[in-house]
């Protein structure tokens, strides 16, 4: 996204609600979650990359911790940070990659966001992406691999919006549809 989106601070929702927002790596559901926190009143971000296992308990893929699957994420917890966070009356805003993967876990939101991203536009981002080094080429096709097992929006959640990660998209349009 070439220009950071704004959205008008204080959105005033009707009441609170929880957000589930997932996408492939790289494809902006940390940005928008951001963006969302900054602008509605008593929210919280849920970050999925949070609640991982001991490193021990997660597979290994080569030599490489095996983030892209399921086993990465601590279901127990991240659930009871979910549960939690909407008895407290917020506004609840999950994402990650495996954020649609948990069938209990999608009975909490009220509203999902999709953010797609073509393969080649994920390999270039994640190809930038030095935050732990630069990645094997095999390890960038196995990311994309494990998004598609697992981090595929469910045929059973409705009405979710959809955005083109690789696009710069109208905040406005995603308010809209967190007030319907």
């Amino acid at each position: 996204m070439t220009d950071e989106p704004r959205i008008k601070p204080e959105i005033n929702l009707l009441k609170p609600v929880c957000i589930g927002i997932g996408g492939v790596s790289r494809s902006g559901k940390t940005f928008l979650s951001n963006l969302l926190h900054s602008a509605i009143r008593d929210s919280v971000v849920i970050h999925q990359d949070t609640f991982i296992p001991a490193e021990q308990d997660i597979p290994k893929i080569k030599d490489h911790i095996d983030w892209e699957r399921p086993e990465a994420i601590d279901w127990v917890s991240f659930r009871k940070a979910i549960e939690t966070a909407i008895n407290s009356g917020k506004t609840v805003i999950v994402e990650g990659l495996f954020a649609f993967h948990n069938k209990e876990i999608n009975k909490f939101y009220d509203k999902t966001v999709f953010i797609t991203l073509r393969r080649d536009e994920f390999i270039l981002r994640k190809r930038d992406d030095l935050r732990w080094g630069l990645e094997p080429e095999w390890y960038i096709s196995h990311i994309w691999d494990g998004f598609i097992a697992y981090g595929q929006l469910p045929g059973d959640i409705q009405e979710t919006l959809l955005i083109d990660g690789a696009q710069d998209f109208n905040p406005e349009d995603v308010i809209a549809y967190l007030k319907t």
